[in-house]
């Protein structure tokens, strides 16, 4: 009997001290529960098993750093899903460039208004001097831009002023006067034993349009008097980009006798560029004669350059005190090859045949002069 109640003493006891042992290992959980709650957690972070917990996030690419207890939260929906990723060493897509005003990008995804490709395969609306059909049309101008004064200005400052502004505005920019002198030959010529030189000059002062035009040749011996010179004053007014109507007068001094023509030509610079300088002459004693000169300058390098030339020389008429005849008069052909030391200055060497035709070969003969003559040719060409 004794035993049996020394055997149960434990077991009373511990059923007495259970209620215990528990109360002290909630009484724990609890506070480890208050300890975390108390605890704030980072941005972007929340408690595990939280309904807006996201464990796969850990460790990715832009999610929070969480304590120990905490993961991140679940990204919104709306959220960039490249958020976090490094784009940089993505390949960038050059911005598109900017299209002309009147291409329709339809085809090629939304566009702002006023873009219109139907006229892609068009060239560029460009003005230009020509009047080129293959041009998209222009549109017309707004009917605001032709309303109102001719000069708006003038009605806050003084019409005056206002007009001696235009004026000048005009001389600057559209009636610009320019002067040069082109020497395109002085050069001296050796050839059958005779010792020569010539003169070739020309030069202008004036506008675009109308212009004041001078024109000299000057040949002779070295050891005699001068063969002939003549002096042109010609009016110069443009009827094309490249070409001049030119009219005036001609002075022409020769020891056969002198002249005075009234000039009729044109000069300019032909397809090819080709400058060309024809004119007709009407001598004060009735006799009619023409000359046509074209010339070319073929570049071989940027200072190498070789200038064909020809001549050609027509009379209407016999003229026996001059020595020429009628039809085909002479006709001259050359070559020089200049270098540029500047575009101003440029020595020259070349060769220059003439050949003389009809009744003015026979007037040189009967004088002893060859209706046939070759000479090498040495000079400079230049121009300011």
């Amino acid at each position: 009997m004794i035993r049996r109640s020394v055997g149960l003493v434990p077991l009373l006891l511990a059923a007495s001290a259970g209620p215990v042992f528990a109360q002290s290992h909630a009484g724990h959980g609890a506070a480890a529960n208050a300890v975390q709650t108390a605890v704030q957690l980072p941005a972007g972070c929340v408690r595990r098993g939280a309904p807006t917990a996201d464990p796969s996030r850990v460790g990715t690419p832009g999610a929070p750093v969480c304590p120990t207890g905490a993961v991140p939260e679940r990204a919104p929906a709306s959220a960039d899903p490249h958020a976090g990723h490094d784009m940089s060493t993505m390949r960038q897509t050059a911005p598109a460039s900017a299209m002309p005003a009147g291409h329709d990008m339809s085809t090629m995804g939304q566009m702002p208004p006023g873009h219109d490709m139907s006229a892609m395969a068009m060239p560029p609306d460009v003005p230009t001097s020509a009047d080129n059909p293959g041009r998209p049309p222009e549109m017309p101008l707004p009917p605001g831009a032709t309303s109102g004064p001719a000069h708006a200005a003038d009605t806050l400052f003084d019409p005056a002023e206002m007009a001696a502004a235009r004026e000048q505005l005009r001389v600057e920019n559209g009636d610009v006067r320019t002067t040069a002198v082109i020497i395109d030959q002085l050069e001296a010529s050796f050839g059958d034993g005779e010792e020569g030189y010539a003169l070739d000059a020309q030069g202008w002062t004036g506008g675009d349009i109308n212009r004041f035009w001078w024109k000299s040749e000057v040949e002779g011996d070295f050891d005699g008097e001068v063969e002939e010179a003549e002096i042109q004053a010609l009016y110069s007014r443009a009827f094309r980009p490249f070409f001049d109507f030119q009219t005036g007068l001609r002075q022409t001094y020769r020891p056969e006798g002198d002249r005075t023509d009234l000039v009729v030509g044109v000069q300019g610079l032909a397809p090819y560029w080709f400058e060309v300088d024809a004119a007709a002459f009407l001598s004060n004693k009735g006799e009619l004669t023409a000359r046509a000169e074209a010339e070319y300058d073929q570049r071989i390098t940027n200072r190498w350059i070789v200038q064909p030339r020809a001549e050609v020389v027509l009379s209407a008429e016999d003229i026996p005190e001059l020595r020429i005849g009628s039809g085909l008069t002479s006709l001259q052909i050359g070559a020089r090859l200049r270098y540029e030391f500047h575009k101003e200055f440029a020595p020259y060497v070349g060769l220059e045949w003439t050949k003389s035709f009809g009744n003015t070969a026979d007037f040189l003969e009967a004088d002893g002069r060859s209706s046939e003559d070759t000479r090498l040719v040495v000079g400079i060409r230049t121009w300011f």
